[in-house]
């Protein structure tokens, strides 16, 4: 989101694995600073101030929500832009949800640090704004992005938390899972394929026939997890055969397939990929289980 932007200044929060590091700078004195450091969830104050979500009962204002959305569609039109200048109705609709979901997953996330025993921390929160008045003139870059200087520091403080909570979930992803190593033969011709898979049944060696088809890597996919290929019926077919066993023809929009296992492990060492994949898939399990336990009110005026 476009609070990823806002984390240019080093908070290192994004729902993906991949942030950078930042200077450590010394904290300067800014009028942002802080005087309390919250111990727990906080909870809701009354206020007439529209709404775009309760979560848990902390709420998230719908001009706040509104910001997030002007800078995540500022950003998305910096990087593609329509020929014809136009947005579709349905195209706003998703980035409204997705922008709020991202809020929401901030909040559920920042609410666990807490819950953890990891209150926000002024002084971090001091140097990040530092570090960031360093590299641009302050007050001109929170107009420019649709921040006042309370809002910033509100959604800062709740992207380090989160941050610092997602870290800890990222933690406990796990280092080995079950995985297949497996070549395949790939072809863009139905018949060729037939064909192909007619000689492995009479016999063919399965390497032989991928080398010729691959001369560079034999097919050979390598050791993968489940949900690392993009094409699920490959997947499907890997973690369904045994080593030295291979699978039918398999049509896909790449083309037609047949996938060979050449080994199993149930417990096997993830690669760089696949653990960043892995360490994915723990963070969605773990916001979906919170969601489910959470009371999250989505409050965003309904449009004709």
């Amino acid at each position: 989101m476009a609070m990823g932007a806002l984390l240019l200044a080093g908070c290192e929060f994004t729902l993906t694995p991949g942030s950078t590091a930042s200077p450590t700078l010394s904290p300067q004195p800014t009028s942002l600073q802080s005087t309390e450091t919250p111990t727990s969830i906080p909870s809701p104050t009354p206020t007439q101030e529209p709404l775009a979500a309760l979560v848990n009962g902390e709420p998230i204002t719908l001009a706040e929500f509104e910001a997030e959305l002007g800078r995540f569609q500022q950003a998305k039109a910096t990087q593609s832009a329509s020929p014809s200048g136009m947005k579709l109705a349905t195209q706003e609709e998703t980035d409204e949800m997705m922008v709020l979901q991202d809020l929401i997953d901030q909040t559920l996330l920042a609410q666990a640090a807490a819950q953890a025993g990891h209150p926000a921390d002024p002084a971090l929160l001091d140097e990040r704004i530092a570090q960031l008045a360093v590299q641009v003139n302050l007050p001109e870059w929170l107009t420019a992005n649709g921040f006042t200087q309370e809002t910033f520091r509100v959604a800062l403080e709740r992207s380090l938390q989160a941050a610092w909570m997602r870290d800890q979930i990222l933690a406990g992803a796990p280092e080995m899972v079950e995985q297949v190593h497996a070549r395949q033969i790939l072809l863009y011709n139905l018949d060729e394929a037939n064909q192909v898979y007619t000689a492995l049944q009479n016999g063919a060696d399965f390497q032989e026939l991928a080398a010729q088809v691959d001369p560079v890597s034999s097919g050979d996919l390598g050791w993968f997890p489940k949900g690392y290929l993009l094409e699920g019926a490959l997947e499907d077919a890997a973690f369904s055969l045994q080593p030295g066993q291979y699978s039918p023809v398999i049509e896909t929009r790449l083309g037609f397939h047949i996938i060979q296992v050449i080994e199993r492990d149930p417990q096997h060492p993830l690669g760089p990929d696949a653990q960043r994949l892995v360490q994915s898939q723990t963070l969605q399990n773990w916001l979906v289980e919170r969601r489910t336990q959470s009371d999250i009110q989505v409050l965003l005026p309904k449009t004709e």
